[in-house]
């Protein structure tokens, strides 16, 4: 049997689980990723049809890891726009009130995946097994063990789970989590337009739920279609013209026409969270600590925020000559990201509720806030800060 050993194994070669091993592997520290699919086969258009908002201080983090500048097809998000259906009163953003920083960047997910790849390929202190599974996994007093499906025997000091919402490691580690399947699926595309989207991001709240127009590039905008389960699977079987008839009617004119372009896909929505953020030499970092609403696009962002906490506490350990899966570490790193994703998972279940339905008295409560808080210069900036990623105690990797 072959061996391998390393010091830290990611499992789980996802979006968050890569950037992990980027940070860790710019920091030195020897790294393993096992990730159940091929690498050629996620970053395919038919894979996943996501973009993801990145919040400007992850930005910074990806340029840090040298990733940022790999990545193909970047639309920066220079004002986000928040409306209540068509009702007059709105929410705007615009990042010339902070400075010249963009609110964020418009990604492709297949293209910052390839970034990563790409990236952590040229690390010697990285290895990338794929597609790989893990069969058995140990966790000892002296260290974990893992055997991958290839028969390898993996030694490591820590094992990440980086493995989703429907985490094995976490369910096999004795977490409970909190898990909620909202009555909500969300239908993602891609729209190409007839007029330019000016570098704006809206997030329109109808009844069904939220409907965000996210801009990319070259005159198209990726959208995230909030709908009733019961009737997504519907609309995902109109034809081409009806499809596009019911995006043009929740879009409206101002984009002009337009037309779908690429695939359709549909994502079941749910909440999260998991009781603990580890366990005996075990971390779980991303969806597999905390999945949440996209209703506000801090997914990953939340995510990354998990991959700059446990990478500084372990850089920072590595550098003393300590082992990587000391329980003190560990329960520093739940410690430092546990309210920072308890309260957002709290606040989109609560903004989803509060305007998934079409009450009048709600309604007018809701846009008088969004007016309210439109005119409250202090308040609107600081709300811009937290989209962007600068409130918190918020690891070096991404300060300015």
């Amino acid at each position: 049997m072959a061996e391998q050993r390393t010091r830290v194994l990611i499992v789980g070669g996802g979006l968050v689980g890569l950037s992990l091993a980027a940070a860790l592997g710019r920091a030195g520290i020897e790294t393993m990723v096992v990730d159940r699919e091929a690498p050629e086969t996620t970053v395919a258009p038919p894979f996943d049809g996501r973009a993801s908002a990145i919040a400007a201080a992850s930005w910074r983090m990806l340029q840090r890891l040298d990733v940022a500048p790999r990545i193909r097809d970047v639309q920066p998000i220079e004002e986000i726009r928040v409306s209540d259906g068509n009702a007059p009163l709105f929410l705007h953003y615009d990042h010339r009130d902070l400075g010249d920083e963009p609110l964020g960047q418009m990604v492709e997910n297949r293209f910052t995946r390839r970034a990563l790849l790409d990236s952590v390929a040229e690390l010697d202190s990285v290895i990338l097994a794929a597609p790989m599974s893990v069969g058995r996994l140990r966790r000892g007093q002296a260290g974990v063990e893992a055997s991958l499906s290839d028969g390898t025997l993996v030694r490591a000091e820590l094992c990440v789970a980086a493995d989703g919402r429907q985490s094995r490691l976490r369910e096999e580690a004795g977490i409970d989590a909190i898990v909620r399947r909202y009555p909500q699926d969300g239908i993602v595309c891609t729209i190409a337009h007839e007029l330019p989207h000016r570098a704006i991001a809206h997030e329109r709240f109808l009844p069904a739920g939220p409907f965000a127009i996210l801009p990319l590039t070259a005159n198209r905008s990726s959208l995230v279609w909030t709908e009733r389960s019961d009737l997504a699977p519907a609309f995902l079987e109109l034809d081409a013209a009806a499809f596009a008839h019911e995006i043009q009617r929740r879009v409206g004119g101002f984009l002009g026409d337009l037309e779908v372009v690429g695939p359709r896909f549909r994502y079941p929505l749910t909440l999260v969270l998991a009781q603990d953020y580890h366990a005996h030499r075990l971390a779980l970092i991303g969806d597999a600590a905390h999945g949440i609403h996209p209703i506000a696009g801090q997914g990953f962002n939340l995510g990354l925020r998990d991959v700059a906490a446990l990478t500084e506490i372990l850089e920072e350990a590595a550098g003393i000559g300590m082992d990587l899966g000391d329980a003190t570490l560990l329960a520093r790193y739940e410690q430092w990201r546990r309210t920072d994703s308890v309260v957002l998972a709290g606040v989109t279940d609560i903004l989803n509720r509060l305007f998934s339905n079409d009450l009048p008295p709600i309604r007018l409560v809701r846009d008088l806030g969004l007016a309210a808080v439109n005119r409250t210069k202090p308040l609107r900036r600081f709300f811009m800060r937290h989209a962007m990623g600068d409130v918190g105690d918020s690891p070096a990797l991404l300060r300015r």
